[in-house]
């Protein structure tokens, strides 16, 4: 039996008359034509909306922007490659209308219009809240570390730039005293070995004033650490596996784990992101009070009671820091608060009622003990080798509410994962994008908007189908 076969390519075929007619009603193009088409691109920030009346024609930014949804959407992010999709995808080119742009011109588009593109993933997070695809009721906040363009090597502190230059000038010091001492040799090789000891020491300078000039541009600038390639990236916590990179936050909804809000950071830690990314999620899904859940690392006093103030619950574990939980001691949270008594109940029935004022940073501490319990105490190795101190700073109470909350409801804790990875897990292995493609904090903030765009609007062709989304964009 023989093989299938193909057509001769010589052969003269009957092809459809039409480019609409190789794009099926089901095909999600559809959608995104339709969708950018019914914008206000103007009123989003996207440049040259309006042509201009003289000088040569330039391509509609809708088009543009259509190419870069279409593409992030089939994990294609790179100028080069949208470029040639634009000569040999049968979608692309009917997306398009058999428009060619140049990679430059299509890169250069996303560069200059880098702030835009938020409104237009905002845009689409509205038409998700038309469409009642969130529940509005439980928000998942969380942040991940993606890579930036800048290795580690690029990335200076001012502690390693002075280790630098300490290494620098032992080996300085090394090179110079062989250099005086000479080498008895040197007659026999010609005087090669002390050339290339000079040839060293030249090196070594030159890098020495280099590692000078950036250690005097980062104490000018005050900040903590500098990169070359990327100014804006920032090394990250080693247990992230990023070296040098970007936090990206994000906001999901619990219903059907969509992203509401989004926004790019150079900030190394979550502490103090929470009410700043849940803030804006809760006034662009326009309810007034919510419940958001967050992982320890959001745990700040001030973060919390500021989101407790702009209406929302915060559930937030607290972290076991401290001296007590380092050393296998009875933590803090197993101190009972009365808070008739203003006092503590230490694990050994006994009140630590006795009080100190004084100031952490702005806030003011209250610091408990009874040391005449402490000194009789049988549990006292388990707890101090003192007497112990329990502190409370004023506004504590918040933190009081926040335990009581996940007392009772612990499960929250696990619900959060589940809301949250699946952006992330989506993100970074199906759609691939473990890394940014673009320098600076602006233009990386323009290229996850198109990504949480995108990834919203996956979900919302599997949930809704394109058939309702269609509707709505059409009503």
């Amino acid at each position: 039996m023989a093989h299938i076969s193909g057509i001769d390519r010589s052969q003269t075929l009957l092809f459809p008359e039409a480019i609409d007619d190789y794009v099926g009603p089901d095909n999600p193009v559809r959608f995104i034509d339709a969708f950018v088409d019914g914008l206000d691109l103007a009123a989003a920030g996207f440049a040259r909306v309006a042509p201009e009346k003289t000088g040569r024609p330039g391509y509609a930014p809708g088009d543009l922007l259509k190419l870069y949804i279409y593409g992030y959407l089939n994990r294609v992010r790179s100028s080069r490659r949208l470029e040639a999709e634009c000569h040999r995808n049968v979608e692309v080119i009917w997306l398009l209308r058999t428009l060619k742009p140049d990679f430059k011109t299509i890169a250069d588009f996303r560069a200059d219009n880098r702030k835009a593109f938020r409104a237009v993933f905002r845009q689409f997070v509205v038409l998700c809240r038309k469409l009642d695809l969130f529940g509005r009721e439980l928000l998942g906040v969380d942040g991940t570390r993606i890579k930036a363009v800048n290795n580690k090597d690029r990335n200076y502190t001012k502690n390693s730039l002075e280790k630098f230059i300490k290494n620098v000038d032992e080996r300085l010091d090394e090179y110079l005293k062989r250099l005086d001492e000479g080498d008895v040799t040197e007659s026999g090789t010609g005087g090669s070995r002390t050339k290339n000891l000079a040839e060293k020491i030249e090196a070594l300078r030159a890098k020495r004033e280099r590692y000078k000039d950036l250690l005097a541009g980062l104490e000018a600038s005050g900040e903590d650490q500098i990169s070359l390639t990327d100014p804006d990236s920032r090394a990250m916590a080693k247990h992230t596996k990023v070296a040098v990179g970007y936090n990206v936050q994000i906001a999901v909804d619990a219903k059907n784990k969509l992203i509401v809000e989004q926004e790019v950071t150079n900030q190394v830690l979550d502490m103090g992101l929470l009410t700043q990314t849940a803030g804006a999620a809760r006034e662009t899904l326009e309810v007034e009070k919510i419940d958001v859940v967050a992982d320890r690392g959001y745990f700040k006093i001030e973060d919390i009671e500021a989101c407790e103030k702009a209406g929302m619950t915060p559930h937030v574990p607290k972290p076991q820091r401290g001296y007590a939980a380092r050393n296998g001691l009875f933590r803090k949270d197993e101190f009972r608060y009365d808070a008739e008594k203003d006092a503590y109940i230490c694990p050994a029935g006994q009140v630590l009622a006795t009080r100190y004022e004084s100031r952490q940073r702005d806030l003011k501490r209250f610091n408990y003990c009874n040391r005449a319990a402490c000194l009789a105490c049988p549990l006292k190795s388990r707890c101090t080798t003192d007497w112990r101190k329990v502190s409370r700073l004023e506004n504590e109470a918040v933190l009081d509410r926040v335990a009581e909350r996940l007392k009772a409801r612990p499960e929250i804790l696990n619900t959060r994962r589940e809301i949250v990875e699946h952006p992330f897990g989506t993100i970074k292995q199906w759609m691939n994008q473990g890394a940014f493609l673009m320098k600076g904090l602006e233009k990386v903030r323009a290229e996850f908007s198109l990504t949480a765009l995108v990834y919203n609007l996956r979900r919302a062709l599997n949930i809704l189908g394109i058939e309702v989304l269609m509707k709505a964009v059409r009503a």
